[in-house]
């Protein structure tokens, strides 16, 4: 029986990438008459991954790499009303209210009732943009932990299913993430289960050679967590959305 179970935060429990992805939008249109989308894309991608040693993971850091990107394509003819914007459009995502994925409050609540189990929130990005996604979620008293960490790798995993007195053989992970909720917790010796999401950044996109499917499973909703996580305790084949057996 896992002792611990344990969510991701952002499109798992909780809608985030389509905030990403209207803002992007928007970047695109207001350069369009400098440079084309395709090098829009391109430019915020390498802003991105420049400042996140300095910003982390999180809105605040993808605000300010819009901002670098449009005074960098524009040759810094972009005008101050557009910064202006830009820098709203950051607050407001800041200010957006969680959209809870449906089915998650009740499969948390379904966990949340068992006590010999414990319930974990492991997340990362802004620790205050995070800490406010969570309080307007409404889920927070449904955690035993709350875990908000800068990087996602079997260390952290380790570590965290450490401090919770468990081993990872007794954790299992369900994220959307295959790069940060997966494999690093198949890397530590924990089991996951992946729901994918409508939108990946391209940053949290792996290799498919990187994934070994015999283990880890795939699942279309975060609905179907609870029978699957049942099947794998009680020894029995697990077949995922693409119709293979995905953990033994």
């Amino acid at each position: 029986m896992y002792k611990l179970i344990a969510f991701d935060g952002d499109d798992t429990l909780w809608h985030n990438e389509p905030l990403f992805r209207d803002a992007h939008i928007r970047l695109r249109e207001m350069l369009c008459h400098y440079v084309d989308a395709e090098t829009v894309n391109d430019r915020l991608y390498e802003a991105e991954l420049a400042n996140l040693s300095i910003y982390g993971y999180g809105i605040t850091g993808f605000a300010l790499s819009m901002i670098e990107t449009a005074i960098e394509v524009s040759d810094k003819k972009i005008g101050a009303a557009d910064i202006h914007e830009l820098a709203e459009i950051g607050k407001s995502m800041l200010r957006a209210p969680t959209r809870l994925i449906d089915g998650a409050s009740d499969v948390l609540r379904h966990y949340a009732a068992q006590p010999d189990r414990k319930v974990v929130l492991i997340t990362k990005g802004d620790l205050i943009a995070q800490q406010l996604k969570i309080e307007r979620s409404g889920l927070e008293n449904l955690f035993d932990g709350v875990e908000i960490v800068s990087e996602k790798d079997h260390l952290t995993y380790r570590n965290i299913f450490g401090r919770y007195g468990v081993e990872p053989d007794e954790a299992v992970m369900i994220g959307n993430s295959m790069k940060s909720d997966i494999l690093p917790v198949v890397e530590c010796g924990g089991t996951a289960i992946h729901i994918p999401y409508e939108i990946t950044w391209v940053h949290e996109m792996v290799d498919q050679t990187e994934i070994d499917s015999d283990k880890i499973v795939e699942v279309e909703s975060i609905k179907h967590v609870p029978e699957h996580i049942e099947k794998l305790e009680r020894g029995l084949p697990v077949y995922g959305t693409a119709g293979r057996i995905e953990h033994v």
